[in-house]
Order: C-alpha cells, then sequence, then structure tokens
C-alpha cells in the first residue's frame, strides 16, 4: 500500500518524505506497530506550507463559486476511488469495524457534497445593498455593499476517533475549503496511512481542478512542535481542533499569545447529560434503559456525544431503568479502543470514579483480553455530585454516572451546575411536559442541541444542525463543526461604501448577482440586474 519510506509530507504539489521523527501507526486490536514509518515536518517545511497558502489566498478566493463547488465535488470522487484500500487501513490502525468506518466515509463524502451545494447556492456570502438616499433628511445614505470573504488559511487538527469525518478531509477543511479559505491539516499521529491516503486524495483534486498548489498542504508531527508551530504562525488566520480540552486549551493559549490573536475553533470536552422524566420511566424504562447501553457502547464509548451522566428522580422507575441497564450493559464485550494512550485514560478515569466514596458500581461491562475497554456504570446523589467537581469530568469512553435526585428542584440544580455540553437527551411522554417546560431555557444556556427521546450518538450532516456549545464542549459556542452553519467559523464581513460599480466584486454589482440571494434594502430578494 505505501512503499518503504513514504513521501508523506504534502507541501502544495510537492510531495516528500518527512526527516524529523517518526509517526508510526498501532495496529489498535494487537498494538503491534505497522508498516510503513512515517517522518514528522521541520520547521522548514512548516513555513513552506504557510508560505504557500498564504500565496494561494486571492487567487483561491477569487475563484467562481461553480469552480470551487466542483472541486469539493473532485475531492469526494478522488476519496471513494481509493477504494477498499483507506477502509482496511483505517480499520487497522482505528480497530473500527468495516460497517462503521464505511459509513463514516460516506458521512465524509455526503459533507463535501452538502458544502458543494452551499457554496453554489451564495447564501453563505450574506450579500446585503442599501443602495445610496440622496435626497433622505436630515443627512443623505451613502451607497453601502457587504459581503463574507473568507478569513484567510486555516489550520486543521485531525481528530482521533474520526479519522475520516473529522480529519484530513473532514468537516472542518470542507468548511474551510467551502469558506474559500486555504489549508493546512496536521495529521493526527493515530492514523498516519489513513491521513496520507486522504491527503492524497484532496491533493490530486487541487491538481485536477487546477488550483494554486497551496489551497492544501499535510504536514506530520512527531512531537508538538509543528502543531504548535502552526497555530503560531502569522500567516494562519483560524484554527479546527477536535480532541482533547487539555489539546484545545494549550492551542487556544498560543493562539491568543500571538500578536494578532486568531480564533481556535476546538471541540473539547462534554459528558452529554441524558435527563429521565417520570412518566417516560414508568412507561418504557427498560426500553429506555437498553438504549442507553447501546448508545452508551456504540464504537467503545469514543463519542463526544457519548451519554456520560444520566439525571433522575428517585424511584421505583429510577430504579428499574438502572435495574435494566445493569442487565444489559453486564453482557457487552470489552472493546478494543483507538490507542492505548486512549485506554489508558479511560482505565484511570474508571478507577477514580470506582475509588470515590460516594460513588457506587452498578455494572461492568464483559472483560476482554488485550488493549480493549471494559464498559461501566456508576451512580450517585445529587448531594454528592454537586459537591465534587472531579464528578463532571468526562471519562473518555463506555463509561455513565446515573445522578439519583431527591426531587425535581435536586434535577434542576445538577443540570446549572453542569459545564456546557455539546449535547442534552431528554426522556418523555406527554405527561412529562409540564416538569421538562421550566427546564429548557436553562437547557438553552448549556448545550448546543436538545435532544428528545434518542441519543446524541449519530449526528446528521444537515443545514439545520449544531454540533457545538458552550465552554468546554467547544472553544466558542456560537459556533458548530457539523452542518452547513460550519462555514461561518471561517468568514467576516466586509462593507464597501461607495465603492464605484466597475470596482465592485462580481455578486454585488448593480442590483446583485442574478439567481443569487441578496439583502437589497432590508428584503431578501434574488439578485438581478434592474
Amino acid at each position: 500500500m505505501f512503499p518503504a519510506s513514504p513521501a508523506n509530507l504534502l507541501i502544495g504539489a510537492t510531495a516528500k518524505a518527512g526527516t524529523s521523527g517518526v509517526v508510526r501507526g498501532i495496529e489498535a486490536a494487537t498494538g503491534a506497530e505497522l508498516e510503513p514509518a512515517f517522518c514528522g515536518a521541520t520547521a522548514a517545511d512548516l513555513d513552506a506550507a504557510c508560505a504557500l497558502a498564504a500565496a494561494a489566498v486571492d487567487p483561491y478566493r477569487a475563484l467562481p463559486l461553480e469552480a470551487r463547488a466542483a472541486f469539493l465535488e473532485k475531492i469526494a470522487a478522488n476519496i471513494l476511488e481509493i477504494g477498499d484500500n483507506l477502509i482496511v487501513r483505517a480499520m487497522a490502525e482505528t480497530g473500527l469495524p468495516r460497517p462503521r468506518l464505511e459509513g463514516e466515509r460516506g458521512r465524509t463524502v455526503g459533507q463535501l457534497r452538502l458544502f458543494a451545494g452551499v457554496v453554489r447556492d451564495g447564501d453563505f456570502l450574506d450579500l446585503r445593498i442599501d443602495r445610496s438616499l440622496p435626497e433622505r433628511t436630515p443627512l443623505p445614505r451613502s451607497d453601502l455593499r457587504l459581503r463574507n470573504v473568507p478569513v484567510g488559511p486555516v489550520a486543521v487538527f485531525g481528530a482521533s476517533n474520526f479519522p475520516l469525518a473529522f480529519s484530513v478531509a473532514g468537516g472542518d477543511t470542507t468548511s474551510a475549503l467551502a469558506a474559500g479559505c486555504p489549508v493546512v491539516v496536521k495529521a493526527h499521529s493515530a492514523h498516519p496511512g489513513t491521513s496520507l491516503l486522504v491527503g492524497e486524495a484532496v491533493r490530486k483534486a487541487v491538481a485536477d481542478c487546477g488550483l494554486p498548489e497551496g489551497v492544501f498542504s499535510l504536514l506530520y508531527d512527531s512531537g508538538r512542535s509543528i502543531g504548535q508551530g502552526l497555530v503560531a504562525d502569522p500567516r494562519i488566520a483560524a484554527v479546527g481542533f477536535t480532541g482533547s480540552r487539555g489539546g484545545g486549551t494549550a492551542l487556544m493559549k498560543i493562539a491568543a499569545a500571538r500578536e494578532v490573536p486568531i480564533p481556535v475553533y476546538a471541540e473539547m470536552s462534554s459528558i452529554n447529560p441524558v435527563v429521565l422524566f417520570p412518566a417516560a420511566l414508568a412507561a418504557r424504562g427498560a426500553d429506555i434503559a437498553r438504549a442507553f447501553v447501546g448508545s452508551l457502547v456504540l464504537g467503545a464509548g469514543q463519542f463526544c456525544t457519548n451519554p456520560g451522566l444520566v439525571i433522575a428522580v428517585e424511584g421505583e422507575g429510577l430504579d428499574g431503568f438502572i435495574a435494566a441497564a445493569a442487565t444489559a450493559l453486564g453482557v457487552q464485550d470489552a472493546a478494543t479502543m483507538l490507542t492505548p494512550g486512549i485506554l489508558a485514560a479511560y482505565d484511570s478515569g474508571v478507577a477514580k470514579l470506582a475509588a470515590n466514596a460516594a460513588v457506587g458500581i452498578v455494572a461492568r461491562g464483559a472483560a476482554g483480553e488485550g488493549p480493549k475497554g471494559q464498559a461501566a456504570l456508576f451512580t450517585t446523589t445529587a448531594d454528592a455530585f454537586l459537591a465534587d467537581r472531579a464528578l463532571h469530568e468526562e471519562v473518555f469512553g463506555a463509561a455513565s454516572l446515573v445522578v439519583r435526585c431527591a426531587g425535581p428542584a435536586d434535577v434542576e440544580a445538577v443540570l446549572g451546575a453542569l459545564e456546557g455540553q455539546l449535547t442534552a437527551a431528554l426522556f418523555m411522554d406527554a405527561g412529562d411536559h409540564d416538569a421538562v417546560r421550566p427546564l429548557l431555557p436553562l437547557l438553552e444556556r448549556k448545550v448546543g442541541r436538545i435532544l428528545v427521546n434518542g441519543f446524541g450518538t449519530g449526528v446528521e450532516v444537515c443545514h439545520a444542525m449544531v454540533h457545538g456549545g458552550p465552554f468546554p464542549s467547544t472553544a466558542d459556542g456560537r459556533s458548530t463543526s457539523v452542518g452547513s452553519l460550519a462555514i461561518a467559523r471561517f468568514l467576516r464581513p466586509v462593507c464597501y461604501r461607495d465603492l464605484p460599480d466597475a470596482l465592485l466584486p462580481p455578486e454585488l454589482k448593480g442590483e446583485g448577482a442574478p439567481n443569487m440571494p441578496v439583502r437589497r434594502d432590508g428584503t431578501l430578494v434574488r439578485g438581478s440586474v434592474e
């Protein structure tokens, strides 16, 4: 699949072998080293990639929208052309099963095509024209026109748990390219071979479409210097990151300390509370419990939307839920986790919960041999949860904590004490509506997505999706990393006052470009020349 010394650094149109340290994939199921060894980039490689990205900004963003959309579709086609080699390599490097990775490839291709449609539509430009009013009194109004422009080169960090959909050609890269921003990707060290296969597909699409070579580069880092240097480079205008809270906040500090600070859109930590209401528990508590366990262990619990916290009022309904969940969890096999480091962190988090005097063990999944995570379910009281911030920490994997509440006031207090979250799942029946209603304003302050009678493990890539939330679930709770709104992270508005029509961007000339949405004098219309 790869030569002995692969040309894994894709610096614009140039492919070269790295020379700084070694990045080697590990077979997740066995812990064995995978061939070949990939080598890291040097500071000179980083400088070259950023220089090419900076040179590509203006010519890339000046392309017709149709050309940009066609480029995204070409990336999708090239990824599909890799065929089964991509799935086989990703399976080895991550331990994820074939159906999951084939589905993730479909999602990756789907979001590229979604953003191609977003680009063609032009709504993301937010075109606005307020025509001059020279006769207005007491003061005339100048001609004012606005559009969104790309912020500039974007640094993207591949994620460990989604080697395709949140990696080299994942949501951050796709939305940045759709916005008109060149991208420099730092490959994740856990899946270097998968990253190179996809990176070559993107680089080939750049060449296929005749784009400036600096539109895309892929770098590897054998330590932390390249990733840190990428964020610190003055030519980088924004950062997309999915990973740990520690990693995300470290990048945020580097970005804030620059002479010109830049935004870091980091998706980090979330325990995704599940609130069970009495009528729903009484009617179908056992069914909810089985669905909960299915969500908890999905992908070995390695989803950012994993249901890590369950909140409910004491009573027979909750007791029945816990009993059914314990039964379902007890037969779940231990699962291969993505990396030895993730498994070690998971085992440490579970051990800390088990050692907490205020926490009881409800059930453990079946034990397994090798580098596998054993699912775990714990319980505590609302008073203990509110008194111990350690119980609020994410355990990345198939572990969850049930918080027993004395009454609705405890439920509200527990929710109010939580940090920002990606999701909150509410299990309710019609008889629970009065109990749910007063909690909705609180939940809107705490989470990015509110779900009813379902779990957040599974994100639809569409226009109405929000995959973000208040800190620390994401660095900027006003943003999303999934769905068409993700493009807004990499745009900024520019206003033109009395600029001659001959000098205006094409989409702002006259009354607005034909067939593009424009807000003209406050009314949203399709632009046309009158």
